[in-house]
């Protein structure tokens, strides 16, 4: 059986992260591990993740670093790199899933290639809302989100918007998943993309460039996004510019990555 790591990356927000966590509880198909990537959050969010240690049958794992700007890529090769299963499935710390995420991402996982989902955007009011409340009622959640469609789970529609096919500009690293293996392969995620932007689509140009395909998936793996304000986008150019060069040159492997 395959194991499966369920992948959130967090930095100081515990309130939507405590959100998050309630619906990991709630799937249909429960992750054999949870890796907690943070970037470098303070006592608040420690002190949540050790609460739902001990409070939950859920396998948390938390893997922290120090405050030192934008660098979730590094914390997220060292939480694969710890992580004992052979898929991983990616989102934010801001990512409320539908029961069925976990589910819907091992039913379509398939050798040679990676999934990228949608996400529905939950409005900043209603956001406000489910924070306040703290309590997840995923009624409320689908409540007044952008993009509906992203929000209808359909499976026998679902093939209608399935592709599969070498593309990496679109990927969305709140909802996607990978082989571990094939992760090891291209060495990870490029930690010299420190800074907002782009990190995502740079790992999934080295993965098409090494031959995986990417799936492209709607109306199933049903995800919704917190609203938030956007980070400090000052690395965005210097991010692009490293992603195109992955492209143009076909380049597999980064040389500053989960193995190094």
């Amino acid at each position: 059986m395959t194991k499966t790591a369920l992948l959130i990356s967090t930095y100081n927000w515990e309130s939507a992260l405590d959100l998050v966590l309630q619906s990991v509880e709630l799937q249909s198909i429960i992750p054999f591990e949870i890796l907690i990537a943070d970037d470098g959050s303070g006592e608040s969010t420690r002190n949540l993740i050790l609460n739902w240690q001990n409070k939950s049958s859920l396998n948390i794992k938390h893997f922290w670093q120090e405050d030192d700007g934008f660098r979730k890529t590094i914390i997220m090769n060292k939480a694969i790199a710890e992580s004992i299963s052979d898929y991983i499935i990616q989102i934010d710390g801001d990512i409320i899933m539908d029961k069925d995420f976990i589910k819907d991402h091992l039913k379509y996982r398939k050798k040679g290639f990676f999934i990228n989902g949608s996400r529905a955007l939950i409005s900043e009011s209603n956001t406000k809302k489910i924070i306040a409340s703290g309590i997840l009622n995923m009624n409320e959640v689908s409540k007044n989100v952008k993009n509906k469609i992203n929000a209808t789970r359909f499976p026998l529609a679902s093939f209608i918007f399935r592709k599969d096919h070498y593309k990496s500009d679109n990927v969305k690293g709140c909802n996607f998943s990978f082989w571990k293996k094939d992760f090891i392969e291209v060495n990870g995620y490029n930690n010299e993309m420190n800074g907002w932007g782009h990190e995502d689509i740079e790992l999934a140009a080295r993965l098409n460039n090494l031959g995986i395909k990417q799936r492209r998936l709607k109306m199933v793996a049903v995800c919704y996004h917190l609203y938030h304000k956007y980070c400090d986008r000052k690395n965005e150019l210097k991010n692009l510019t490293i992603y195109q060069e992955i492209v143009k040159n076909k380049i597999i492997r980064t040389n500053s990555g989960m193995l190094d």
